[in-house]
């Protein structure tokens, strides 16, 4: 289910694993949760906050994530990153979600940039998906835990070990 929207992880969790509550309660319920554990402990990966802040330096940034809206929001805030992104979309604010590339492509959108001009973070087999069929430079940073496949990882312009080596350069490499 990863990068599904909530709406097609919430069906999907009714209708195939038998779960009885309604998609929305099922949703609704996962997001307060999600929420409560992200107060607590946030859990940023290595370098994270530096890389976003880099980065934000050099170009205007956005979030294209199969997260809810709450829980990006969220984040961002606790992180202390929020005010580095321009643009933020969630999955279920777009027709499907990753690995088809509507979240990217409302995302470029909302920002003004052709997704050919834009590139993309990813870590996850539907992420790295997603970004390629938006026509993006895909710079992928495998997620040790859940590794992508290789088909999607071979799609990447740029496989990185950690968010340490996420650079302009490496992300514009015609303008050092």
């Amino acid at each position: 289910m990863q990068g599904m929207s909530s709406p097609e992880w919430s069906r999907y969790m009714h209708e195939k694993l038998g779960l009885q509550a309604a998609p929305e309660v099922i949703a609704a319920e996962a997001v307060r949760r999600m929420g409560e554990r992200y107060r607590e402990h946030l859990p940023l990966l290595t370098g994270a906050r530096q890389a976003v802040l880099r980065m934000a330096r050099r170009f205007v940034l956005g979030v294209a994530s199969s997260s809810n809206r709450p829980l990006i929001d969220l984040a961002l805030e606790r992180a202390g990153v929020a005010d580095a992104f321009r643009a933020t979309v969630a999955a279920e604010e777009v027709a499907r979600g990753k690995p088809a590339p509507d979240v990217y492509l409302e995302a470029c959108r909302r920002l003004e940039v052709e997704s050919e001009c834009a590139a993309a973070v990813e870590d996850s087999t539907n992420g790295l998906r997603a970004a390629r069929a938006a026509g993006m430079r895909v710079i992928a940073i495998p997620n040790r835990r859940y590794p992508p496949d290789r088909a999607a990882l071979a799609a990447a312009d740029v496989v990185l070990p950690s968010l340490a080596y996420l650079w302009p350069r490496v992300v514009d490499p015609g303008r050092n």
